[in-house]
This record gives structure tokens, C-alpha cells and sequence, in this order.
């Protein structure tokens, strides 16, 4: 199942393939202060595939706090994020808001509240090498971006 998304300017844009056809998907309410104050509802699927495309890297952020260890692509024209992403190993694996979905239906989200307080950060980095989309692309339509 192809999801697509974006951020509300469409400068961070994404294609989700999710595995699986009509499933429902796992949304995870994170509880965290930056999560809370950005709406954040993440989702992962270790089988996915993910393709991210950075119109402007010049109107994108990236924010890390607490271990440091997941930056959260925030688009600085329209304030969304709609992903983040955590590099272990060598790999770079993401999970994406679903609060920035297009044209799903909301239905089919399976919603949760988590809480990662008190999460180790090894293994916090081994919960998202396990859980997290493993197949991340970004593509960076400003050739000037450096990453």
C-alpha cells in the first residue's frame, strides 16, 4: 500500500510503502514535550520503504534533544514535521507522522499513547533498528544542499 504525505507546504514530501494491502496501521502518540507540542503520531513498519524529497533543504530544519540520537525534519516555512530519522550503524532509519498523511483514511489508524521515559538510550537505538523503516531514501531536489 503506497501512503503519501507531506508537510502543509509540501517542501518535505514523502511515499510511504507500507506492506501489505488495506491493513491498518499503528500510530503511536508519543508523550514526550516536543512530540506533544508538534502533534506528533508516529508510525514505522520494519518492512516499509520510505522515499523522502526535500524541495528546499534551505526551508528545512533538523531538531535533536534528549539522547541526540533521532533528528526530527522540521520544514521551516510551514513548521511541520512530518518525519525523523535516526542513523545506527552505518543505516538510516525513520518513522513518519501520520498527522501528515494524504488523502488516508483516518480510519484506519490504530492509535496508542506511548511513553519512552526512562528508555536507555542503547536500547533506544536497538528498539528503532528493530522497529523502525529500515529502507530510507532522501532526495534533495536543491542540488546547492550539502548534507
Amino acid at each position: 500500500m503506497l501512503i503519501q504525505g507531506s508537510c502543509h507546504c509540501e517542501n518535505i514530501a514523502f511515499e510511504l510503502d507500507w506492506p501489505g494491502e488495506g491493513a491498518s496501521v499503528p500510530a503511536r502518540a508519543c508523550t514526550c514535550s516536543f512530540c506533544v507540542k508538534h502533534g506528533g503520531v508516529w508510525t514505522a513498519h520494519s518492512d516499509a520503504r520510505l522515499r523522502i524529497r526535500i524541495a528546499d533543504a534551505d526551508r528545512t530544519s533538523s531538531y535533536a534533544f534528549g539522547t541526540g540520537t533521532a533528528a526530527f525534519h522540521v520544514c521551516t516555512r510551514c513548521g511541520a514535521v512530518p518525519v525523523a530519522t535516526s542513523d545506527i550503524d552505518g543505516a538510516r532509519y525513520a518513522v513518519v507522522n501520520v498527522n501528515t498523511f494524504d488523502d488516508f483514511e483516518r480510519s484506519r489508524l490504530t492509535t496508542e499513547t506511548v511513553s519512552f521515559d526512562g528508555e536507555g538510550e542503547a536500547d533506544r537505538v536497538t528498539r528503532r533498528a528493530a522497529r523502525w523503516i529500515g529502507h530510507v531514501e532522501i532526495d534533495y531536489q536543491d542540488a546547492a544542499f550539502v548534507a
